[in-house]
């Protein structure tokens, strides 16, 4: 259906660095009405480029703002104060369109409910010159971000290790890098959104990893940094459903398209800054594969990648842990099972998953079977986790109560990536 929003447009206003505290503020409303402010505090820092921070800033500004923007679509927006060129309105028109895939299709919208960016009649001025040095890299506390510290660490690159959370709780294991932690907070309008979903506001995913992302920039500016790394094998390019032509993704920013389309915006537009994945070459089953051959003796028992357990708003994830029921231990065990000892991951996940009767859906859906959609999580490819499956039954693992179809996935496979960051673990 189509959506017909209260309001008529929503204003990006304002944005600012207090450079005393750390502080950004990011604020926006509707039709000046109803107002948001996000606060992300920093670490105060000094002799940084002031005209890539301001880029940069403005840039995590606009894509921040779709965690408001949300609440009540409009057809129109408004960047008060901020001149877009035709590509640069392009990119945050598609951020937003195919970030929100999944909240349209969840909140039953039409893709053209949701505005495009316009383009004023000058284009923006070029990237500002740029001398940094040094290396920013995300964390999670996860199978990938472990895996990439690891291999770094294992080609002696110095980095720092960046962590954003919303409260000041960090995962222990992060402490065991041998680095010094990067741990910035960001304190979304909890207050502010709650009031609106009082007054009928919608909720759904964001392209939560641009955000990340973009505050890692801004971080990675103020510490004169040259390089932004992310841990994002392949995925997220296999559509859980669509909507006419329009496919319907849980995590379109984690996709390799994305990472090009950033990339791209951070060189023409902010500053000579690497931002990209060494693991984008790499299925999310090789990447178990080599998390197990490379990090499972140090990390096996300290990591983990279940959202319910660990990543609620205010939870404390000081040790994580493994729910056992959501559709991420679903996933997580499948890929895993293929190159761990029953005894050993059923002692980690409290048993076998194959077993557990609430995850047969969700297991039905990862594996492609009778029609169910894949839950939207940030999962594996089915083809790649029928063959987990397959080489976990080999393993002794016993089986699902249905049968799965043989897969011809190639394990080696190499998806395509950035040159430069694939080279940092070769």
């Amino acid at each position: 259906m189509t959506y017909n929003s209260q309001f008529r447009e929503f204003i990006f206003e304002s944005y600012q660095y207090n450079p005393q505290n750390g502080e950004a503020l990011f604020n926006y409303s509707f039709d000046g009405q109803v107002s948001f402010t996000e606060r992300v505090r920093f670490s105060p820092q000094t002799g940084y480029n002031v005209e890539a921070l301001d880029r940069a800033l403005q840039f995590s500004f606009l894509l921040a703002g779709v965690s408001y923007y949300k609440a009540f679509p409009t057809k129109k927006v408004q960047t008060k104060n901020i001149r877009l060129s035709s590509r640069q309105a392009t990119f945050f028109s598609d951020v937003y369109k195919h970030g929100l895939s999944q909240y349209v299709f969840e909140n039953k919208l039409e893709p053209s409910d949701i505005a495009e960016f316009e383009a004023s009649e000058e284009d923006s001025v070029a990237a500002v010159e740029y001398a940094g040095e040094g290396t920013v890299v995300l964390q999670s506390g996860g199978k990938d971000s472990l895996l990439l510290a690891t291999l770094l660490n294992k080609k002696g690159i110095d980095f720092s290790p960046w962590y954003i959370s919303q409260n000041l709780h960090t995962p222990s294991v992060l402490d065991t890098l041998g680095h010094e932690l990067v741990h910035p907070i960001r304190y979304v309008d909890t207050e502010a959104l709650s009031k609106a979903t009082g007054q009928g506001a919608l909720g759904g995913h964001i392209p939560i990893t641009f955000v990340v992302l973009s505050y890692a920039l801004i971080d990675a500016i103020l510490r004169n940094k040259d390089m932004v790394l992310a841990a994002i094998g392949h995925e997220g390019e296999e559509p859980h459903a669509y909507i006419g032509d329009y496919p319907v993704t849980h995590q379109w920013s984690k996709t390799w398209p994305a990472e090009q389309a950033f990339q791209s915006y951070v060189s023409e537009y902010i500053a000579t800054i690497h931002v990209g994945s060494p693991l984008r070459g790499f299925s999310e089953l090789n990447i178990a594969k080599l998390f197990v051959e490379n990090a499972w003796q140090k990390y096996g028992h300290q990591f983990s990648s279940c959202n319910v357990a660990n990543y609620k708003l205010g939870q404390d994830n000081s040790e994580l842990h493994w729910c056992g029921h959501c559709p991420k231990c679903a996933n997580s065990f499948l890929l895993f099972a293929a190159f761990v000892d029953p005894l050993e991951l059923t002692e980690l996940f409290g048993g076998n998953l194959f077993e557990n009767e609430s995850l047969l859906q969700d297991f039905k859906g990862l594996l492609g079977i009778d029609n169910v959609m894949k839950p939207f999580e940030c999962v594996g490819e089915v083809d790649e986790l029928r063959k987990a499956y397959e080489l976990a039954l080999l393993r002794g693992y016993r089986p699902l109560p249905f049968d799965v179809p043989s897969s011809s996935f190639d394990l080696d496979i190499r998806y395509p990536s950035q040159a430069w960051a694939t080279e940092m673990i070769q």
